[in-house]
């Protein structure tokens, strides 16, 4: 574990003000002294994530994600602590210290880079060799041009079993770590490893970082064969859930906004027609994370989802996301062909850029949907269409945009505008008190649910794993309790590993007399490890501390383990030395 100075991390946790780095990725409304939004480590309505200015941390009653500055980055960034230090660095002005912590990892995760770096130049070169010829031939029947293949640097993997591995072994570059960058595959048959090409006969997409960085690959069948496509896996450099292809040169758009597509074959034929704010999402389902990551770049979404229905469902789906995260948002509604690359092709790039002219807001795509298929002739018609309406106007949080809708919906269904606002701010207020209670009732739940696990996990009670968070607690905020208790309590007196560990952290640094913050203690644990800290003291904080309860809190842990000692044994499953066993420890124990 990286070890750096309590001057240095002083330093910096002061230089990183945490409502400025959290409001970089996420939305905050302050509420009194805090402020509170939704949060990035897990998709929910209602905002469970807290930020608290005056300790400097956050922490997420929902899914229990909390800690300080370089736990938030670690987490949102999907970095290791040493490079969410040199993160945080970079963004402070401060310069890293030159001695004293591992950055092994982050030379692994280069060196990940150097090999996909090369991977992409051999595709690209064996495309544009007689080998590719068919795969150039593919290319080319989708109308790409020149340009346009080397500008996203398309390749052509061999349908060989090791053609790009042997060239990756003559560059310096082990089996193991192709295997870990997902390039080649592993057979362990007859106690042998042996290693082949991931990616064999296919047109080959590198999927290139917002950094320039090349990060996973795409590849694709030239027939009809399965599967259709192949994909990078998760790697030290590539999370799907992340993976957006194309972002590298939209950031640089001067749109002013990202159009979002299906594929990676449509956004780059929208880059050839001059779109060149298109993008993909790549190998999952979107994600609330993802959407955060786009908005870093962009305030508005173009979504372009396929016109089928699968592409409809997608596309409710996302604008629900994009919605949640604050993102101002607009919907293509294709006609003329089931996707952007077959209207571009039958109709030009004139056509497209008229249907992007004519896209709807999320609320208006959301009213033409409730239309659909009514009869607004008839009272039925219009009845269900302003139920429809309304229902869809109050999950919008904007006033102005309710009023300016809710006028136009009463002229469109033929009613007082006043009896439309009234029905929508009712489904508003009972929407609230239905996600205020149900927000009490998670963060309740979540609590006991946690105290529960680690109590079936350590086979301890809930009141001594109550205990053990008290003390935790209760050193956390009073380190001056511990010198009496340095010869009572140890870290074998706790039940549960994670609190164990936290104990040990905690006390090294009160007996090392160096800053006791989460910054600080995350240099000793893990990611994980800070999130139940975070939580123990969010859920102590306001409760009163003694050495009294202290000591109570102690004598709780001790006689728990009185009580599993005593524990009545079960000898229905023993071998006959075991039994034997068990009697000789229970008759030591009575002496």
């Amino acid at each position: 574990m990286p070890r750096f100075s309590d001057e240095f991390l002083t330093e910096l946790r002061m230089r990183t003000d945490i409502e400025q780095l959290i409001s970089a990725y996420v939305p905050l409304k302050r509420r009194g002294k805090n402020l509170v939004g939704l949060c990035p480590f897990h998709n929910e309505k209602t905002p469970s994530f807290t930020v608290y200015p005056e300790t400097q941390s956050y922490y997420c009653f929902g899914c229990g994600a909390g800690g300080e500055a370089v736990n938030f980055i670690r987490g949102v960034e999907h970095l290791d602590f040493t490079e969410a230090v040199r993160f945080l660095c970079d963004r402070a002005g401060m310069r890293m210290p030159t001695e004293g912590y591992d950055d092994s990892l982050a030379q692994k995760r280069r060196r990940m880079y150097e090999i996909n770096r090369e991977a992409a130049r051999f595709f690209h070169e064996t495309l544009l060799s007689p080998q590719g010829a068919a795969a150039l031939q593919y290319f080319r029947s989708r109308g790409y041009s020149n340009k346009t293949i080397t500008r996203f640097g398309l390749g052509y993997a061999p349908d060989t079993w090791s053609s790009l591995r042997d060239h990756l072994r003559q560059k310096g570059y082990s089996y193991e770590e192709q295997f870990e960058a997902n390039l080649v595959q592993r057979s362990e048959k007859n106690e042998r490893k042996s290693y082949y090409d991931n990616f064999r006969g296919r047109v080959i997409v590198p999927i290139i970082d917002a950094r320039g960085n090349v990060v996973a690959f795409g590849g694709r069948v030239l027939d009809d064969s399965k599967p259709k496509y192949i994909n990078t896996s998760d790697t030290l450099v590539y999370k799907k859930s992340l993976g957006v292809f194309g972002l590298n040169y939209a950031k640089n758009s001067k749109a002013g906004s990202l159009i979002l597509v299906e594929g990676y074959m449509d956004a780059i034929a929208l880059h050839q027609a001059g779109f060149d704010n298109a993008i993909a999402c790549l190998g999952t389902a979107l994600t609330g994370e993802m959407a955060r990551l786009l908005l870093r770049y962009t305030d508005e979404i173009v979504l372009c989802y396929d016109a089928d229905e699968a592409g409809q469902k997608a596309t409710q789906r996302a604008i629900g996301i994009f919605t949640s995260v604050g993102a101002k948002l607009r919907v293509v509604r294709l006609s003329g062909g089931k996707d952007p690359d077959e209207i571009l092709k039958n109709y030009g790039a004139e056509r497209f850029r008229s249907l992007l002219d004519g896209a709807a807001n999320d609320i208006e795509f959301a009213l033409l949907k409730a239309r659909d298929g009514l009869d607004l002739t008839s009272d039925d018609g219009r009845l269900k269409y302003l139920n429809n309406a309304v229902q869809h106007l109050s999950t919008v949080s904007d006033p102005l945009a309710v009023e300016v809708y809710a006028s136009r919906l009463a002229q469109e269904v033929d009613v007082d505008k006043a009896t439309v606002v009234s029905r929508v701010s009712a489904l508003k207020k009972r929407r609230r008190s239905f996600e205020k209670a149900q927000h009490y009732k998670d963060v309740q739940q979540s609590s006991m649910k946690e105290l529960t696990r680690a109590a079936m996990q350590s086979g301890a009670t809930v009141k001594a794993l109550h205990a053990e968070e008290r003390i935790l607690a209760l050193l956390y905020a009073n380190p001056d309790f511990w010198p009496p208790m340095r010869e009572t309590l140890g870290a074998g007196a706790f039940s549960d590993e994670t609190n164990a560990r936290i104990f040990s952290a905690l006390t090294a640094q009160i007996d090392a007399q160096e800053s006791l913050d989460l910054t600080h203690l995350s240099d000793a644990l893990s990611q994980e490890d800070i999130s139940r800290f975070s939580g123990i003291s969010k859920r102590n904080e306001r409760l009163p501390g003694s050495k009294k309860e202290l000591a109570d809190c102690v004598q709780v842990l001790q006689t728990e383990r009185e009580r599993q000692k005593n524990r009545a044994v079960d000898v229905s499953h023993m071998s006959n030395e075991e039994f034997l066993q068990a009697m000789k420890n229970a008759n030591q124990r009575k002496q």
